[in-house]
């Protein structure tokens, strides 16, 4: 098992100085962390340039390497301030950047094509075409969404083994309810945005299910320490901590227990406990990772929880964090020679050399130094990064040199040695325009809708540019729709977990039969559906807020493409381009997109929505969940209406009504009303404008 896992890196978190420290002291591989802006992680310490670069250089002196987190969906006017953190971060230069906004993505190839890019978990990449479509796009690694199961992470390595990119799993921490990057929750609620490095952690607040806890979107955290090897068997490379927003005891409590786990060690029974104690919730669990998704997945802070972290907690994870970890070796020669300065010679496996001299040796009235001596003394590294591997010595006779001369010598070396090994040549970087303008539709915006249940489509949505419907509806369902004279395309499920063959089974039975349209969520699935030759219509889900996202999806081979409902209307209108575009403009919209169903933990289990489970807050406001093959959403309480605004919507050339928990008549009612906008007057029911006025942080 120890050779299984010998090669697997420990990738820890970082939010303070002090924990960058834990983590490399701890015995991390690898350290990611976030700059002052832009980071997932706003509310941590994060890294200002100064200490981005102090923390480059300490990382890789110690031969660990360092991960820049760029990785929240970034606004057009926000790009240039992004590039220049991507210059930055090239001149330090980082390992690699985690990313997430496809305009990022495109301009950080132009500027530097040398970065390696590691896509974040934010982009929720979960299938074979996903990982494989990234690393024809220029990234190195991918971030798996968190949901997968074992043995799909081993379907995927297999399926992209000719494919040279690697693969990143969690492998401690906390779960969010929701897929990541499919969490818009935080930001519909209180602007908030989840996308932006903002999460207000609505899911650990009270939400109940009929029959369940109370507290029904709070997932307990992952922990899958003590089973490394199974990662690697799956086709990992690099074994993640999530936590930077967590104490330094925290960091290096997680990453000295996978160092352990990592190197065949037993771990002790008493860190396994101060790691427990120091943060859970209601213990642990592997249900993702081993596929069994249920009740026994929940769990909140419980007040044992929080009491079992004392200070004699602390004190024990202090300590492991307290002394350099000697982990970098280094190869010594000394030579001492009559008449000449005493020399030594520090050399490292990377190439770097230091040198030092001191005074000529004098001549040994009593003991003469030799071979054993020096040795022992220029191998007392400690207080230092390194350790010695060799010790060679070149030692003239009846000599004689001061241990704290030979002391002085090796301080000296090591200390270049740190120097060099910290600087490194900055990676090329060719500042580019960014992609701009206005894109100024020939006609007012047509009207898509997209319908959960397909035998809700009314005969009034054939005056409808597009009508989506479930891909997995019957064949005679698209068949009756195109005779009744609406033109109908599949809606590709956003979660696609263990689903691509099926899939793409569906989307060529679908092609044969001549319908050649349909609508994806997923860069995985938008990817796999251009593959088969089909005209791709991109979701909401995306998440295009700026205007080179719009050219990346074009690029990749999109027909066209619905914007983030995270923009406002007036920063939709801004955005420039070729790429035909749209907005939402009504629906519930999906606040979530779980695999582990919130009516999971009721007394009964999940009943596979024989009956729909809504979810009630603390206030009484319920939201519909709506069911799906692999993933559910989570629906807002109150539909999003726009229909009497219609003339304050400008540069679109389609507008998405979504239809999902609406009976036939009120459906009828609303088509109408967008298909009429300029006698639309407000509605007779509870709605939202959502975010399009009112934006997010």
């Amino acid at each position: 098992m120890e050779d299984t896992k010998h090669n697997l890196e420990i990738l820890a978190p970082a939010g303070s100085f002090e924990s960058l420290i834990a983590a490399v002291r701890a015995g991390a591989d690898a350290v990611y962390l976030g700059a002052s802006s832009f980071s997932a992680r706003a509310n941590a310490k994060n890294f200002g340039p100064d200490e981005l670069r102090q923390a480059a250089e300490y990382c890789h002196a110690r031969g660990v390497k360092l991960y820049l987190a760029l990785n929240t969906l970034l606004r057009q006017e926000e790009l240039p301030a992004a590039l220049e953190l991507l210059q930055y971060a090239c001149s330090l230069p980082v390992d690699a950047v985690i990313i997430q906004d496809p305009g990022l993505i495109c301009m950080a190839r132009i500027c530097c094509p040398q970065l390696r890019l590691n896509a974040s978990t934010q982009m929720s990449i979960h299938t074979p075409q996903g990982v494989r479509t990234l690393q024809k796009l220029g990234f190195s690694r991918v971030v798996l969404a968190r949901e997968l199961s074992l043995a799909e992470i081993h379907e995927i390595s297999e399926k992209t083994a000719d494919a040279p990119i690697e693969l990143e799993s969690f492998v401690h921490g906390a779960l969010c309810m929701s897929v990541s990057g499919q969490c818009y929750f935080s930001a519909m609620l209180g602007s908030r945005s989840g996308n932006r490095g903002l999460c207000a952690q609505t899911c650990r607040l009270p939400f109940s299910v009929p029959g369940g806890t109370g507290h029904d979107l709070s997932l307990k955290d992952l922990s899958l320490i003590s089973r490394l090897d199974d990662l690697v068997r799956a086709g990992v490379c690099s074994a993640k901590i999530e936590g930077r927003m967590k104490r330094p005891e925290y960091v290096a409590a997680a990453v000295s227990a996978c160092r352990h786990e990592a190197d065949g060690e037993e771990i002790p029974p008493q860190l396994l406990h101060d790691l427990s104690a120091v943060f859970s919730r209601s213990g642990f669990t592997t249900g993702y990772p081993d596929g069994k998704r249920g009740r026994e997945m929940f769990g909140v802070r419980s007040k044992e929880d929080v009491t079992g972290a004392t200070s004699e907690v602390f004190s024990h994870l202090h300590a492991l964090y307290q002394k350099e970890r000697p982990a970098v070796p280094v190869d010594f020669h000394i030579e001492i020679q009559a008449g000449a300065p005493v020399s030594l010679k520090a050399s490292d496996s990377a190439g770097h050399t230091a040198r030092a001299l001191g005074e000529p040796p004098e001549p040994a009235l009593h003991r003469a130094i030799d071979k054993q001596r020096c040795q022992e003394q220029i191998a007392k590294t400690g207080g230092t990064p390194f350790y010695a591997r060799r010790v060679s010595c070149s030692i003239g006779e009846g000599l004689s040199v001061a241990a704290s001369a030979l002391n002085s010598l090796r301080r000296e070396c090591l200390t270049d040695l740190e120097n060099q090994r910290g600087r490194r040549a900055p990676i090329p970087f060719s500042a580019a325009e960014i992609p701009g303008g206005i894109h100024c539709p020939a006609a007012p915006p047509k009207l898509r809708a997209r319908f959960a249940n397909a035998q809700d489509v009314p005969d009034l949505a054939a005056q409808c540019e597009l009508v989506y419907i479930p891909l997995f509806s019957p064949l005679e369902t698209f068949e009756t729709l195109r005779r009744r004279g609406i033109a109908v395309a599949a809606e590709i499920p956003r979660a696609l977990f263990g689903m691509e063959e099926a899939v793409k089974r569906r989307l060529g039975l679908l092609a044969e039969a001549g319908f050649g349209d349909c609508w994806a969520g997923n860069l995985g699935a938008a990817a796999l559906a251009v593959s088969l030759g089909m005209r791709v219509h991109g979701g909401f889900s995306l998440n295009i807020m700026n205007t080179p996202a719009l050219l990346w999806y074009q690029q990749l081979g999109l027909a066209d493409a619905e914007l983030s409902f995270e923009l406002t209307l007036a920063q939709a209108a801004a955005l420039g381009g070729d790429l035909p575009r749209g907005i939402v403009a009504y629906g519930r919209l999906p606040l979530m997109l779980c695999r582990n169903c919130p009516a999971a933990n009721s007394e009964k289990g999940c009943l596979h929505c024989i009956n729909p489970p809504v979810l009630t807050d603390r206030r009484g406001v319920t939201f519909p969940i709506e069911c799906g093959k692999s993933g559910v959403e989570v629906l807002n309480s109150v539909p999003l209406y726009l229909a009497d605004r219609f003339v304050e919507i400008h540069g679109q050339d389609f507008l998405t009504l979504r239809f999902t928990v609406e009976n036939y008549v009120e459906i009828v009612k609303i088509l109408s009303s967008y298909l009429d906008p300029f006698h639309a007057e407000k509605p007779d029911f509870s709605f939202t404008r959502a975010l399009y006025y009112r934006g997010v942080e």
